[in-house]
């Protein structure tokens, strides 16, 4: 007859090897990357890819996976999205209309719910942790944070800056604010929700913008400029003025500025801005100061934005364009079930171990260098 006390102990080795077994496997699984794409992406238009949330394999092609549908997605006219972004640990996608903030569990691809923020929504973003999200209104006086388990009002902060777009920093302590009617960039604490610094004045009010990894620097798109400002997130003042030079300016289907869109990748060595009118993206070395300009690439359609997986190989336009970021290349075009063009401004890399959600990229092109 077998000792109890040898029987306790087989079985706890049993238990530990089994363990063992499966934090091997979870180890093993591959890691698959994936690009979700929430459209209508460019204002309102259904010819660039429909409506609803289009999953593409970013290490098979680029291939269209699948397409998830929302509430917002099966309205009998489908809203223009105006941002996303995720948080992985948390397991849920987060995007905007003009009106609404929805929220999708990535797992069972269901909206959780969804909620009419005071002044309408627009570009936001999340906190690191998962907590906080902040939603800037339409276009008018306040970003609205919400707490994104349940999409519940906190508080508001008024900036009246016509709020726009929103970035969070990488260690989560500060969120910036940019408003398409000021010159000024807010800088708020995550904390206590109060504004407690201004960049600026740039040149011209702020559009698309993004930081580095450090917190110490902001590119800046602004009102009639082709190319980019930079600012001292420390001392809050305007360093630089960069030009894109031997490009004409002229007129731009959307959004009314040159240069909508700015990114830059992840290792911080380049700065990538758009140009409309001449349907290409300028690529600028960041590692002079200023930086320099150097290879442009020609575009499909007219950018609006530029953003980047999270291991710096690829950029992604939002005229769908994938582009190798070494080379410079070109090396795929989005397309949807029916092989039409998908364009948008509103994209975000999710990764997955097996079922779970282990990594979200940023709709912005934010720098990663700490």
């Amino acid at each position: 007859m077998i000792a109890p006390r040898f029987v306790r102990l087989f079985a706890l080795f049993a238990v530990l090897l089994a363990g063992r077994h499966v934090a091997a496997a979870e180890q093993d699984e591959k890691l698959q990357r994936y690009l979700y794409v929430v459209c209508p992406g460019i204002r309102d238009y259904l010819e660039f890819g429909g409506a609803g949330i289009l999953v593409f394999d970013m290490d098979e092609g680029h291939r269209l996976v699948k397409r998830i549908a929302t509430p917002a997605s099966q309205e009998s006219k489908p809203d223009n999205i105006k941002g996303v972004c995720a948080h992985a640990a948390g397991g849920k996608l987060y995007f905007t209309t003009r009106s609404k903030l929805y929220c999708v569990d990535l797992l069972s691809e269901e909206t959780l719910w969804q909620t009419a923020l005071p002044g309408g929504t627009d570009r936001m973003s999340i906190t690191p942790d998962g907590k906080w999200l902040y939603v800037p209104s339409f276009e008018k006086d306040t970003w609205n944070v919400v707490d994104a388990a349940d999409g519940k009002l906190i508080t508001s902060i008024e900036t009246r800056s016509g709020a726009h777009n929103t970035v969070v920093s990488r260690d989560g302590r500060r969120m910036y604010l940019g408003g398409l009617r000021s010159p000024l960039l807010f800088v708020a604490d995550t904390s206590t929700h109060n504004v407690v610094q201004q960049v600026g004045p740039f040149a011209g009010a702020v559009r698309p913008f993004t930081t580095n990894g450090a917190g110490t620097r902001a590119y800046v798109c602004v009102n009639d400029l082709l190319g980019f400002e930079i600012g001292d997130l420390t001392s809050g003042r305007k360093l630089h003025r960069v030009e894109v030079q031997g490009f004409e300016r002229g007129p731009v289907k959307r959004h009314g500025c040159p240069s909508h869109g700015i990114g830059l990748t992840p290792d911080e060595r380049e700065v990538w801005v758009v140009d409309a009118f001449n349907t290409r993206v300028h690529v600028f070395d960041n590692t002079v100061d200023p930086p320099r300009q150097g290879q442009s690439i020609v575009l499909r359609e007219q950018p609006g934005w530029v953003t980047f997986g999270l291991d710096g190989t690829n950029a992604y336009l939002s005229t769908g364009e994938v582009i190798d970021v070494a080379s410079k290349r070109i090396v795929a075009a989005l397309a949807d079930e029916q092989g039409r063009p998908v364009h948008s401004e509103k994209m975000v890399e999710i990764d997955f171990r097996g079922a779970s959600p282990v990594a979200a990229g940023d709709q912005f092109g934010i720098g990663r260098k700490e």
